[in-house]
């Protein structure tokens, strides 16, 4: 009796309508983030290109003047110092929130429904509060005379009266690591804590049977699960935390020094707007997107390949 040949499966004609609707469905949003986004990063690469002051705003016409502000950006010793420092902030940032936000999804995973929950609405409270807000209530716990911190280190023998937290680069940057750390946590917490409801219990039992320790079971069961989720919310909070701008300008306007402080999302605008530099501002702006990008086609590699598995 002869082999019967399998039958190869049917190829769908896809005809011009159905090909034309994704297109249809996409086009409106295409055209809304064309705007948005397109626009005023072509208006950013032009004026970058050019001459571009206070004299040009009032209608003086722009004069070209090619890659010279790009020149001027990169030659000047601020710029490096500026950048330097937000790499550094980012990644102390990006360390802590990620590692604190590993830590309460884990104990999101061990608690039970009733503290889960109460923990929850504690982590959306955070979480849903204004960035500015957010700065005024923790400039009120810094404040040098009435601030809550003072008052506990002084009452625990800690003679903190009338220091002032803002004015030292380090403890400024360390009372702004608080409140973005502590805005940035619920979101990674979150986002691990769903990867975690997805690791198999019969792979952690099996471990635990063998008698594989906790740290064990999370090294080598739960940390490869979660790798991916780990890896997207990693990539996510170096692109937020190197472009930070609100917490650093107003707790620069609760008593920081500026020169010292400014990272380079607030080093654009002083540039830029303050000193009414729009063209290097804005060139020093097409950089920082350029950094961006780069960091974003991790996340971007990272999307494609779980949609491939």
């Amino acid at each position: 009796m002869a082999a019967v040949a399998p039958l190869a499966p049917r190829r769908r004609r896809t005809t011009a309508g159905q090909a034309l609707a994704p297109w249809l469905l996409l086009g409106p949003a295409l055209a809304v983030l064309l705007v948005l986004t397109g626009y005023p990063l072509v208006k950013l690469l032009i004026t970058s290109t050019q001459k571009y002051g206070r004299a040009q705003v009032f209608g003086k016409p722009p004069e070209f003047v090619g890659l010279d502000n790009y020149k001027a950006v990169l030659t000047d010793h601020q710029f490096w110092v500026v950048l330097g420092r937000s790499f550094a902030f980012c990644a102390v940032n990006v360390v802590l929130a990620v590692g604190i936000g590993m830590l309460v999804a884990l104990l999101l995973v061990q608690l039970g429904r009733a503290m889960r929950l109460l923990v929850t609405v504690g982590l959306l409270l955070a979480w849903a509060m204004p960035a500015l807000t957010a700065i005024v209530i923790w400039s009120w716990m810094f404040d040098s005379q009435y601030g809550v911190v003072n008052y506990v280190l002084t009452s625990i023998g800690i003679d903190e009266t009338g220091h002032s937290w803002l004015l030292n680069p380090l403890s400024f940057f360390a009372v702004a690591t608080i409140v973005i750390t502590w805005q940035s946590v619920p979101f990674v917490a979150f986002t691990l804590y769903a990867g975690l409801t997805q690791v198999p219990d019969e792979c952690l039992e099996a471990a635990q049977l063998d008698g594989a320790g906790p740290a064990q079971r999370f090294r080598h069961i739960v940390l490869p699960f979660v790798r991916p989720v780990l890896l997207i919310v990693t990539v996510l909070q170096v692109i937020w935390d190197l472009r930070v701008f609100t917490q650093i300008f107003a707790l620069q306007g609760s008593g920081g020094v500026t020169s010292q402080t400014s990272t380079i999302g607030v080093y654009i605008y002083q540039v830029g707007v303050a000193q009414g530099r729009f063209d290097v501002g804005s060139a020093i702006a097409v950089i920082l997107v350029v950094v961006m990008l780069l960091i974003s086609v991790l996340y971007v590699r990272q999307i494609v390949r779980q949609e491939e598995l």
